[in-house]
């Protein structure tokens, strides 16, 4: 979506608010031993306190109140039984509506006792994130935040970027346009206009960067079984610095 009015921003920003609120009592909450089903009944109960719904459920029917994925599950990993265990990277995905606006955002929490590679790759992931936000200014190409991503990474020795998950336009439903590659491609050069709403998100990987689809029809793996890590806000491009939706 484009913000067009007063009534735009302060929807956005409520529902932003409690999206970055939810994640990071989420983040405070999960631990070993907890099971990512007891980690989604949290997210769904700080969001009904909200007044907030879940809006992968609403939109595409995903059974969970948010995706969280482990390891090498890339994304839209689906809360069940299993058990996070120490050394784990766990990824909780949350888009919620509230008022007819959503907001999306990511967090990846290392588990104690985390590898060292696994902590290089966290950290490679927030700043990459904080890189391809600096990029997002009006005027600017849409790619410029695929080249700021692609930047980061080449920093970071032996890391890849999962090129086949992309950011996207969000506010009114979860996926919009534009598309918004973590990889630069030249034909992504129409400019980002001043009020654009984009989810921002780049994925980052130990290992070569594919992914396939898993049998439950959801999740997203590595194919070699690598590690991934994944950050993201919703942001409104302006002039100068972009307006973090989600930061709490």
């Amino acid at each position: 979506m484009t913000v067009k009015s007063q009534q735009d921003l302060l929807g956005l920003m409520r529902i932003g608010r409690v999206v970055g609120l939810t994640l990071q009592e989420l983040k405070a909450a999960v631990h070993p031993g907890m099971t990512t089903a007891e980690l989604d009944a949290l997210c769904e109960a700080i969001l009904t306190r909200s007044g907030a719904t879940p809006a992968p459920r609403k939109v595409y029917k995903f059974p969970g109140a948010a995706c969280i994925s482990l390891n090498d599950e890339a994304a839209h990993g689906i809360p069940g039984k299993r058990i996070i265990q120490d050394g784990d990277l766990v990824k909780i995905d949350l888009t919620a509506e509230l008022g007819g606006y959503m907001a999306d955002a990511c967090v990846t929490v290392p588990m104690p006792g985390v590898s060292a590679e696994k902590k290089r790759l966290v950290d490679c992931a927030e700043k990459a994130l904080k890189r391809a936000i600096g990029a997002a200014k009006a005027g600017q190409p849409l790619n410029a935040i695929g080249r700021a991503v692609e930047d980061e990474v080449r920093r970071h020795k032996g890391l890849n970027i999962v090129h086949q998950l992309n950011g996207h336009g969000v506010g009114r439903t979860i996926h919009e346009e534009p598309s918004v590659p973590n990889i630069y491609l030249k034909r992504f050069r129409q400019p980002l206009r001043n009020g654009m709403v984009l989810a921002v998100e780049p994925h980052i990987t130990l290992g070569g960067g594919d992914i396939f689809q898993a049998d439950d029809g959801w999740t997203l793996k590595t194919d070699d079984g690598a590690a991934v890590a994944n950050f993201e806000h919703t942001i409104v491009v302006t002039d100068g610095e972009a307006l973090l939706v989600t930061a709490v």
